[in-house]
């Protein structure tokens, strides 16, 4: 009886947590004028995708998606590689001074993205790279890689030194080690970093607001800011907006739920 409680308990939660997302997406599939007469809580008379064609057309989703698509997919590969090579040298290569550098990465996942962004324009601006994927990719590969490496050094740290110890008899390298022990062993969780570093960086807004001021280079979180903020949208294509938005992400969430599985029961089992 308890465990059904339990399990009736996750089930209500879980839909009151998708309540937003329907009011959402039942109204952008309504007309301004159902909007307008019936309220926001009203169902439309039939499904009108008037709204996400003319936001689609109005914004070029299509290019803000490939933007986002590719700056958030190369941030989680290379910040996943970061992570790695940082951690493998810091929680088994055991280098002189572990407990500072950690505590550097520590303060460098505390500091507010405020208190980064005129540093981080006057050194892109310098450079020549102010207004490209490219910075926005380095700096946040940076900011993923400090958190990725926090958290693999600790994970790495327990790391099985018998598995280290028949690789270093059968002849293996340091980076033989690396590539064919430690990252097979330790998969589900760069998967986790994967995902997380992947929907992180997608949804970030204030950096790439600050460093990509050319509309083909815009996300898709800054392209609903901008068009929002100049208040160019009634209610309906405002929902599209924000459904357009959220898919993606909650595409890319489902299709790497195994992976994210793994590496949460992998940990808890550990």
């Amino acid at each position: 009886m308890r465990r059904h409680a339990v399990l009736w308990s996750f089930a209500a939660l879980a839909a009151l947590m998708l309540v937003p997302f329907g009011v959402v997406a039942l109204n952008a599939v309504k007309t301004p004028a159902e909007y307008a007469t019936d309220g926001p809580l009203s169902l439309p008379d039939g499904v009108s995708v008037t709204g996400i064609v003319d936001f689609w057309e109005r914004v070029d989703f299509g290019e803000k998606l490939f933007n986002s698509f590719v700056i958030s997919g190369s941030v989680a590969v290379l910040a996943v590689v970061v992570s790695v090579l940082n951690a493998y040298a810091l929680g088994i290569g055991r280098v002189r001074g572990r407990l500072w550098i950690l505590v550097v990465f520590l303060i460098a996942n505390t500091l507010p993205q405020e208190a980064l962004v005129y540093p981080l324009y006057f050194l892109t601006n310098k450079v020549g790279l102010y207004d490209t994927k490219t910075a926005v990719v380095v700096i946040f590969t940076v900011i993923q890689a400090a958190f990725g490496t926090y958290l693999l050094t600790s994970t790495l740290g327990g790391f099985p030194r018998e598995l280290l110890e028949a690789a270093r008899v059968d002849g293996a390298n340091k980076w033989q080690t690396l590539v064919r022990v430690v990252v097979p062993v330790s998969r589900p969780t760069l998967g986790v970093l994967f995902v997380f570093f992947f929907i992180w960086t997608w949804n970030e807004f204030f950096l790439p607001l600050v460093l990509l001021i050319s509309n083909d280079n815009q996300t898709v979180p800054v392209a609903l800011g901008v068009l929002q903020g100049q208040r160019m949208m009634d209610a309906t294509m405002t929902s599209a907006s924000a459904l357009l938005g959220v898919i993606p992400a909650i595409a890319f969430f489902l299709i790497f739920q195994r992976a994210l599985t793994r590496g949460i029961t992998a940990g808890a089992v550990k």
